[in-house]
């Protein structure tokens, strides 16, 4: 059995993307979880985790350790708490994006194939692959056939 102490975490990530700074213990690898996806953002002020996105065929959940960041949705941005958890379900329903301050906890369903959809760039992922398409480039599903 391994574990991790969400108080003193292992950090082993970072982002230092203007916008987007974050460092990160990611506990999911660190359990040797195959089926639940599971990180530790620690969130400057105004720093955001992601671009504004939801999945296709993931749920994901953010759990508050510290802080108060703000979650943005479907339904505008609202500023949460320590202790507080939020489901993101899988479609439009569930986009998201996270701000700090604040440390969260993400937990997902790790989906083998998913599709990422990002509503400001209009843009999709795809995953396992991480190749990222224009929504505006879609064509006929006979385009070419």
């Amino acid at each position: 059995m391994r574990k991790v102490n969400l108080l003193n975490p292992q950090l082993d990530g970072s982002s230092e993307r203007d916008g987007y700074r974050w460092r990160a213990a990611f506990l999911g690898r660190a359990l040797g979880s195959s089926q639940i996806g599971a990180c530790l953002y620690e969130l400057e002020a105004g720093q955001r985790t992601w671009p504004l996105h939801f999945h296709h065929a993931e749920e994901e959940w953010v759990v508050v350790v510290a802080g108060a960041p703000s979650v943005r949705g479907p339904d505008g941005e609202r500023t949460l708490r320590e202790g507080d958890v939020v489901c993101f379900p899988a479609g439009p329903a569930g986009a998201h994006q996270l701000i700090g301050p604040g440390t969260v906890l993400m937990l997902a369903a790790n989906a083998p194939f998913d599709t990422i959809e990002y509503p400001d760039s209009g843009k999709l992922m795809l995953c396992p692959s991480g190749q990222v398409f224009r929504t505006a480039d879609a064509v006929g599903y006979w385009d070419g056939e």
